[in-house]
């Protein structure tokens, strides 16, 4: 007798799973996000965010300002995607944190359809302006609980 099968993850729960895999990857101390750009269930590309290749790590204590050094997990996976000639149009992009109003307008203008996020982060002045632009953007639950919540502030 065959054993059951369990419940297959959905594509939403596979690349936001994904993308919480390739935050742990994060160069900056202040908070860890990962993306996965993916086309009909397949990943094109991926990113976190940090400091550019080749510049020191990122390094914040609890009361420090928030990171300008860190290029942030949206735009990496992007530029990704455009270096190795790639293209993101019509494409979903999967995050662990919604992206900030400065990528938003990447992800505009790369033609990205939709937007998945998982947790909020400050504002959500990002999504408005997806949304403004026409950008299928909704957020869903992580199935394995949040990044590294704690970090959050």
């Amino acid at each position: 007798m065959p054993a059951p099968r369990t419940r297959r993850p959905s594509i939403d729960d596979t690349m936001l799973a994904a993308a919480e895999v390739f935050a742990r990857r994060s160069t900056c101390s202040r908070l860890p996000v990962g993306a996965v750009l993916a086309r009909d269930g397949r990943v094109l590309s991926t990113g976190y965010n940090g400091a550019a290749a080749g510049v020191a790590h990122c390094q914040h204590g609890p009361d420090d300002p928030p990171c300008v050094a860190a290029v942030h997990a949206e735009a990496n996976a992007l530029l990704f995607a455009a270096r190795h000639g790639v293209a993101a149009a019509g494409s979903t992009l999967y995050v662990t944190h919604a992206p900030c109003g400065g990528c938003a307008g990447l992800i505009i203008n790369a033609g990205v359809v939709a937007v998945r996020y998982a947790q909020t982060f400050r504002t959500l002045d990002g999504v408005g302006r997806l949304v403004v632009a026409g950008v299928d953007v909704a957020r869903i639950a992580y199935p394995g609980g949040p990044v590294r919540a704690e970090t959050v502030r």
